[in-house]
């Protein structure tokens, strides 16, 4: 007798499990059910429509139900909304959105792939103002809709997450002014804040106002009112403050879920129901470096966990080693991606860990389009385990994202990074890659070659006297530095060591932190105490930038040449 298979969700893990179930039985019957008019379609391109990247809103819409049962014999059906699940009798009852008609429905196996809500707390003065969310298809009409008939000149974003970066490039590529309100210390929340610094500059050069560590108190006639105090004239507001998962359905269902409503499920990704599997937003997956239970919204973990059910389901033994998390971000001219875990995500854990940062070019320097790769990359002290990455250029940040996160899913360490074989030409890498370099840092770190310090304690090392030395070259060095620095190059430093005080550390410094590295291995063997400072200029510069313009009262350490026009020279 042929299977009837149940499926809650029609985007990401509901449609990949609704295929692969027919993939492995012709014979099955399988139905998928979606609580809106659209069925499976590309949610993470959503943002691109409102700026005209992707010109026509039918292209976001992959699939329909009639391409599903022509294709697939799936029978899709939208507009379904699945209010309840009885695992005693196997049976769900579904409203029909249109209608209002309430069936039941008989399954063997029920996949739930539901996915998650965008939160709209009940703030004062909300109906006040044109507001909108960003989740589907419709979300995205609404919002063009409204931006064809009122032109808008302003719009707020609320939230400094993946849909409100989004929201607010593709707002501004489309002439309008934005600004973003984030709550926490930082945008970009899945890279560390020392991190994120660049990509704040790059949306703040492209005339997006960036207003963090500051709340949202209410609304008001095209007004949106902070916590601060501060008023922001607008025409209409994006909400994208945070997801929730769409489980209420479940309640008495016998699917065990966390205080958030996130669905607990196992390493085949069965629930606490029998025959219940679940994948997708709503569900906790397993963080493969500490163990951790933690909610994963990204495409392709959901795509990867509706194949799996579809296997278990038919009896497949599945492998789960659990997630690491790997996401990248486009903001204007500025690629940033990371994988593993963060600093932020360690804070808790007992794993200690040691960073190496790196700034190297991402293709040879003579090249046309030359860019940097700015890097961090978090290893395991002692084993040198690789944990995490985090890349941020102009090119292309991905590719080293996805090497070091293949590094992570296999166990290897940051010797192992130094010593991988990467594609080399001058257009598209250098001799020793970004992640080469990264590892041999990262393995001359781990072995206590080299000290080093955060490019962050520059502002204490220069404010305490401390002997803060950059060696890079004297045209580099004039056309901008580090006030309270001294210019000893590179070339010359060997020849003027007694211009160095030996009774005190030597912080050294230069563009990139190469030649910094250099110069310390070299004061250390003639008995300074040497330290490198970790990013150099290069981060020192973002740094800088984004705390004056965050925080107004904090002192400028760049000289006044290095800063000309809103760009650093």
């Amino acid at each position: 007798m042929s299977k009837r298979i149940l499926i809650v969700g029609g985007v990401a893990g509901g449609a990949s499990a609704a295929a692969r179930c027919r993939r492995l039985d012709e014979n099955a019957e399988v139905i998928m059910f979606e609580r809106g008019p659209v069925v499976s379609f590309s949610n993470c391109c959503l943002p691109y429509h409102i700026s005209g990247i992707i010109e026509k809103e039918e292209t976001l819409i992959l699939m329909n139900p009639a391409k599903f049962k022509a294709m697939f014999n799936i029978d899709a059906r939208t507009n379904s909304n699945v209010i309840a699940v009885n695992s005693k009798e196997k049976t769900i009852q579904v409203e029909n959105t249109l209608s209002g008609e309430v069936t039941t429905e008989h399954y063997d196996a029920l996949v739930v792939s539901p996915g998650a809500d965008s939160i709209v707390p009940p703030f004062p003065g909300l109906e006040k103002i044109d507001n909108y969310v960003l989740k589907t298809v419709p979300d995205v009409s609404n919002i063009m809709k409204f931006i064809k008939a009122k032109d808008p000149k302003h719009m707020t974003v609320v939230g400094g997450g993946f849909i409100g970066l989004e929201a607010a490039e593709n707002l501004r590529e489309r002439g309008i002014d934005v600004t973003l309100i984030e709550g926490t210390d930082q945008i970009i929340p899945f890279v560390d804040r020392d991190m994120s610094y660049f990509g704040q500059a790059e949306m703040v050069r492209h005339g997006v106002e960036i207003v963090v560590e500051d709340l949202v108190e209410g609304f008001d006639t095209r007004t949106v009112i902070l916590k601060s105090g501060r008023k922001i004239e607008t025409d209409g507001v994006i909400l994208a403050i945070g997801v929730k998962p769409s489980t209420d359905f479940l309640k008495g269902s016998g699917v065990e879920m966390n205080e958030r409503g996130y669905i607990k499920v196992d390493e085949n990704y069965q629930t606490t129901a029998k025959y219940i599997y679940a994948a997708g937003d709503a569900i906790l997956v397993r963080n493969q470096l500490t163990g951790q239970s933690f909610p994963l919204a990204m495409a392709g973990p959901a795509n990867k966990q509706g194949r799996l059910i579809a296997d278990h389901i038919h009896g497949r033994k599945i492998n789960n080693k659990g997630y690491i998390g790997s996401g990248v971000v486009k903001l204007f001219d500025l690629n940033i991606a990371s994988t593993g875990l963060s600093e932020k995500m360690l804070a808790d854990s007992e794993i200690e860990y040691d960073v190496a940062f790196a700034a190297p070019p991402g293709i040879v320097g003579i090249m046309p389009n030359m860019h940097i790769v700015y890097s961090k990359l978090i290893f395991e002290k002692g084993t040198g385990k690789v944990l995490g990455g985090q890349f941020v250029t102009t090119g292309t940040s991905d590719k080293r994202a996805d090497v070091v996160a293949t590094a992570i899913k296999a166990g290897m360490t940051v010797e192992d990074l130094a010593d991988l074989e990467l594609c080399y030409a001058p257009p598209f890498g250098t001799g020793k890659d970004v992640v080469n370099k990264v590892g041999y840092i990262a393995s001359n770190l781990n072995e206590a070659a080299f000290k080093q310090v955060r490019f962050s304690d520059v502002y204490d090392l220069l404010e305490a006297g401390g002997q803060v030395i950059d060696v890079r070259e004297v045209v580099e060095y004039e056309a901008g530095h580090l006030k309270g620095t001294v210019n000893i190059p590179m070339s010359s430093m060997r020849q003027r060591l007694n211009e160095l005080d030996k009774n005190k550390p030597v912080y050294v410094h230069c563009r990139t932190g190469e030649r910094s590295y250099n110069m310390t291995l070299m004061l250390q063997a003639n008995g300074f105490d040497a330290k490198n400072i970790a990013g150099s200029y290069e981060f020192v510069k973002a740094y800088e930038e984004m705390m004056c313009y965050n925080y107004k009262s904090r002192n400028n350490i760049m000289v006044a040449e290095s800063y000309v026009e809103g760009e650093w020279i």
